[in-house]
């Protein structure tokens, strides 16, 4: 593994914008469910946050009129960090601006991927403090644990879809300093990636999009930390009809235990239990998986992960969920894929309803 000038100058995730249709519906499934604390609400917007999310908010739910990411944020490991980074995508010639506009966060920048996800760069953010009937006795969390469905941790990890999975891969690689500890190739093509800054197994990670489709969601992931959690979840789920769409069960592919369900508002959310294989080993080479192993990398237990939606359904969605499923319900290996009629070349960031947001 080469010398990257780059490694170590994202610390981590430390923010996802998601847009719903349902917004109620969505943050009802974020604190109900998930036992997510509300920090605030702003216009079209409510922010949240998990017990252990040292920040004023990780999750920013904002009412548009279709499913998807608004934009997730990394934050740098400094200052300079945040200014070499910006620079590295500027002198690429990659357009970007400065803002400095969300709540509990400072200077940030800007840009899109290859594929055109709306992502961002940042270094100050204001931690939370707990009001008194909120401080933890455990002096490493940030806030008392919920009495309320069963609470996530903290965010995880980001997993974008993408035409073109290596032009993401590389310029996560070259400009923020990335590792691919991952990944999944189909003859010369790679399908996916699976991205790190740290010692976890990744922290961004981006699919190919059978559909062809550009700039997609493929989910977002919140850690529990322990498996008994994701049973309990899917139990809970199956009481109050929330879509499970796989799991729970272990990837191969990270070794992280996962269970995926659908949220109110169209998004995939996953629901991770351990954490799995950290890379500790500094020269550590990228792993790569053939697709003519991806049941065992997908699901070690045997869960099959349905290519109806596992591999073509992301959001923004040019079908609902329902209706993307019964016109890929004979999709698999080998199949040609169906028409949406149409996909669009490249899927638009929605717009927000109403300001604020």
């Amino acid at each position: 593994m080469s010398d990257n000038p780059a490694r170590h100058e994202i610390a981590h995730l430390a923010r996802v914008e998601l847009f719903s249709p349902k917004p109620d519906e969505t943050v009802d499934f974020f604190t109900r469910f998930l036992g997510m604390y509300i920090t605030k609400r702003e216009g079209q917007s409510v922010y949240l946050r998990a017990y252990e999310d040292p920040y004023q908010w990780s999750l920013k739910v904002t009412e548009s009129p279709t499913a998807g990411m608004g934009h997730a944020a990394l934050r740098t490991s400094s200052a300079d960090a945040l200014e070499r980074r910006a620079k590295s995508l500027i002198d690429a010639n990659i357009d970007g601006t400065w803002s400095e506009d969300q709540f509990g966060y400072g200077k940030t920048f800007e840009y899109r991927s290859p594929d055109g996800h709306n992502l961002s760069l940042l270094w100050e953010a204001e931690k939370y403090v707990a009001p008194p009937e909120l401080e933890s006795k455990i002096v490493t969390r940030a806030s008392k644990k919920p009495l309320q469905g069963i609470p996530v941790k903290r965010i995880d990890h980001l997993n974008l879809m993408a035409s073109d999975v290596t032009a993401v891969k590389e310029s996560f690689e070259r400009h923020l300093g990335f590792r691919t500890t991952e990944r999944v190739v189909d003859g010369e093509v790679e399908i996916g990636a699976w991205m790190s800054s740290n010692i976890l197994g990744h922290e961004v990670a981006c699919m190919r999009d059978m559909t062809g489709g550009r700039g997609k969601l493929h989910h977002l992931a919140f850690y529990y930390g322990t498996g008994q959690h994701n049973v309990d979840a899917a139990e809970m789920f199956r009481e109050y009809d929330i879509q499970i769409e796989a799991g729970p069960d272990r990837h191969g592919i990270t070794q992280g235990q996962f269970l995926y369900v659908f949220e109110p508002g169209g998004n995939r959310i996953e629901l991770f239990g351990e954490a799995g294989y950290l890379h500790l080993d500094p020269a550590a080479e990228t792993q790569t998986w053939q697709m003519s192993d991806i049941d065992t990398g997908l699901a070690i237990g045997g869960a099959k992960l349905p290519w109806e939606t596992y591999f073509t359904y992301g959001t923004p969605s040019p079908l609902a969920l329902d209706h993307h499923i019964e016109r890929f319900a004979h999709f698999g290996p080998g199949a040609e894929v169906p028409s949406t009629e149409p996909v669009p070349d490249v899927v638009e960031t929605p717009q927000t309803v109403g300001a604020g947001s």
